[in-house]
This record gives C-alpha cells, structure tokens and sequence, in this order.
C-alpha cells in the first residue's frame, strides 16, 4: 500500500517542528548558560558572627599559635606570621627528614666529623671518627636536643650541613611555609645570604602537623619524640650513651602528644607542641616566650592555649543530604517527552559516600555551604560530566568543596532524531 504524499509531508513538517522548537530553546540558552548562579545554600550554621570575649589573654609569648591539626585550620593566633629565630624547634624538621630518609636506608650509619664536635652544648660528647646508628642519634636530638647528634644526622643524610640545609628548606616549600628559612640542623643562631635562621608561629605549627599527621613516618616520629628515655652504643660498641625525655609537656596534660622544646639568645624560649583528646587534635607553637629566668612561661602558654581549645572547640558532622536543584538541559531528548525541549536534569555531589565530613567549630562562628551552578546547559552531555561545584566555608576560610555533576547522560536533538521519531511513533 502506497503511502500518501500529504501524510509523509506531515510527519516531515511535525518533525522539523519538533526540531526547531528545540533549536530555539538552544537559542534562549546560549543567551543565559554563562551568567552563573550563586547562593548560599544552604547556612549550615546560623550564628551572629566571631565575636569572642574569652580568647586567650596575657600571653607570655611574642608570637604564639593554636591550629586544629587535622585541618591545619588556625583557632587562635597572636603575631603568628612575625618572623623571628626558633632555636632547638628546628629539629623537629631534621628528625622527620631523617625518618623519612631512614626509611629506604634503615641501617644507616654515619661517622663523626671534626664540624660535628665543635657544636656548643648541649652536646652528646662525640668524638671524632666515632660512627652511629643514625636512627640512634635520632633519640639524641630530640630527647636531649644535642646539636653535635644534629650535625651528626645531617651528614649523614644528604653529606654536608649546607646541603642538608636545603633539603630542609625544600620541604618547608613543600609543607606550604611561606616565610621560614632554615642554615643549621640544630636551630642555633645563624645567617646567611638568604637570611636569619627563622620561622614563624604558624610556620612552625605547619611543620608539626606534617610531623605528626601527613608524612608517611608519622608513627615513627611520635614514637621517638614520646620515648621517656633511651640507651644505644657506638657501632663498635665501646661506649654507651643514655637519653632522657626533656619535653615536660608529656606530663603536664592528658592527651599530651609531642613537643619540642628550644632556646637561644637570639630566640628566647620556644616551643611546639601537639595534643589529642576526645578525637581532636591540636597543636601550640611559641616564639620568644621569655628569657632566663623565665623558663617556665612556654609551658603556662602551652596550657592556656591548649584548655582553651579543648573547652570551646567540638566536632560537628555536617548535613549530607543538602538538596541540589535540576539543571535545565537545551536540545537535550528524552523519547517519552519528545515535545519537551528543555529538560530538568539531576546532578549529584562528588563526595565519598564513606566520607564522614566533620569540622572542629565553636560557638559563634559560621558555617555556610555555597553552591555554584550554572541553571542552563546545552546538550550534549555525559553522566558525570562536572556541571557546579560545592563549597562550604567557615567565617572566611574555604574548607572543602566538592564537585557536582550530572547524573545521566543527555543526547542531542537532531533533526534526524526527530524525523526518526515521528516515523517510529506515527501511523502513516
């Protein structure tokens, strides 16, 4: 049986019609697809803002810090990017450089150089041409804070002070320290082209945090910074040496975690240190917290620092299931809605189902997630193609956000397509 012309005509002129409807829709979207579209979301957290009359006063220190360890976020800070010396805090940098070294050369043993015997005390009493263990001279630096045992563990590691030196600095840049430089592995006073020997509070509390939560011989730092004494030999084993803990921090707090202590006449008393209770972790650094005969200020601050964030900072799951709107999709098809041209589409959020997002917060601070999405797209487009992005910030501070995509895929309309509907649906 002969189809009839006007009837083919029919299904050409409904499927061009189909078609064009869409390729207006197209029109109006390529006029509005770059404004974008932001709100705040959703306000997680109302409150009036950060306006604190209970913040730490009366610091001892010149330069003093408070961050919450897992997110590296700054709760307190007083003249926390003034750079100043830090003594024997440097070597917290030189022990988990060495770790990590020690970890492809576990037994590496160094011989003790004319430069190392020199060092001023507090010293172990090396002699020249002894050889160590160098993951011996580790429990020497950190619990006695030796400086001959510093010199001692740089040249083992990278050969000389000079270019131990700039693999510290290295991986200051790379822990993200903007404003410290590093000469000597024991933190004496020093300068040289670049500089003062120096850091910052904040500096130096990054430095910590990378200690004791990101590198990979984390565990083996706070093992060695936490050991209440230690004994070792020579390799040749004719003498014995005994270290003993000097960190009363260990012993002043529960939950104490790790420290260092330092002093110079340049610097003054500093200290860094860490503490974890009830899951949160927090860590202390202090610049020039008084001079002899005031030994005792660091830890007063220490303690101050620390009760303040233990009482006024708590863990807070945030809401996953925010709702996010339908994206509008030109020129998009959908065969059981042929004449609608611009289709709702969902998107989802990228984020670990597993994912437990929780963030240390205080009372009178804001917590509000902002959602960046553009209302209209053209088709095509892919399932888990990136159409937004969410973000949550506390006060100022971006801290994480995670990409929205779309949910399935959404084919082009065509004129083909719509004449090859129209064929499939239409009786001729």
């Amino acid at each position: 049986m002969k189809r009839r012309p006007h009837k083919v005509i029919s299904v050409l002129l409904l499927a061009a019609l189909i078609a064009g409807m869409g390729m207006a829709c197209r029109e109006r979207s390529l006029e509005i697809r770059n404004k974008r579209w932001e709100e705040n979301a959703e306000t997680v957290t109302q409150n009036s803002g950060r306006i604190f009359g209970d913040e730490p006063e009366n610091l001892y220190a010149r330069s003093a810090v408070l961050i919450d360890a897992d997110s590296g976020r700054v709760l307190f800070e007083k003249e926390a990017d003034v750079i100043r010396p830090m003594a024997s805090t440097t070597k917290i940098m030189t022990c988990i450089i060495a770790l990590e070294y020690l970890k492809e050369h576990p037994d590496q043993t160094v011989e003790v150089s004319d430069q190392a015997v020199s060092q001023p005390k507090v010293h172990l009493g090396m002699q020249r041409g002894e050889a160590f263990y160098l993951k011996d001279l580790l429990y020497s630096l950190m619990l006695e804070s030796h400086n001959d045992s510093a010199v001692a563990v740089a040249e083992g590691v990278a050969g000389s002070v000079e270019k131990f030196a700039e693999k510290m600095n290295a991986k200051a840049a790379e822990i993200g320290c903007k404003d410290t430089h590093f000469i000597t592995p024991n933190g004496l006073d020093a300068k040289d082209a670049g500089g003062v020997h120096s850091t910052t509070a904040k500096d130096l509390a990054k430095i910590m945090r990378y200690c004791i939560m990101i590198s990979t011989e984390k565990e083996t730092f706070l093992e060695v910074t936490r050991a209440k004494e230690y004994q070792f030999q020579d390799t040749e084993k004719k003498r014995s040496f005994s270290c003993h803990n000097h960190n009363a921090f260990l012993d002043m707090m529960d939950g104490a975690l790790s420290g260092k202590t330092g002093f110079t006449a340049d610097a003054g008393y500093c200290y860094v240190g860490s503490l974890r209770r009830d899951k949160r972790t927090f860590i202390v650094a202090l610049l020039a917290c008084g001079w002899p005969n005031n030994k005792g200020y660091k830890w007063k601050d220490t303690r101050k620092l620390m009760e303040y964030g233990l009482e006024h900072y708590q863990y807070r799951e945030i809401d996953k299931k925010m709702q996010i709107p339908e994206i509008k999709v030109a020129g998009g098809v959908d065969d059981k809605k042929p004449y609608q041209y611009c289709l709702n589409v969902p998107v989802k959020i990228e984020r670990p189902a597993e994912e437990n997002f929780k963030i240390l917060i205080r009372d009178g601070e804001e917590l509000r997630a902002k959602l960046e999405l553009a209302k209209y797209w053209n088709a095509p487009l892919k399932k888990g193609e990136k159409v937004g992005m969410l973000t949550y910030y506390l006060e100022s501070q971006k801290i994480a956000e995670y990409p929205l995509s779309i949910k399935k895929t959404v084919k082009k309309r065509t004129v083909w397509w719509c004449i090859c509907w129209v064929v499939k649906n239409a009786r001729l």
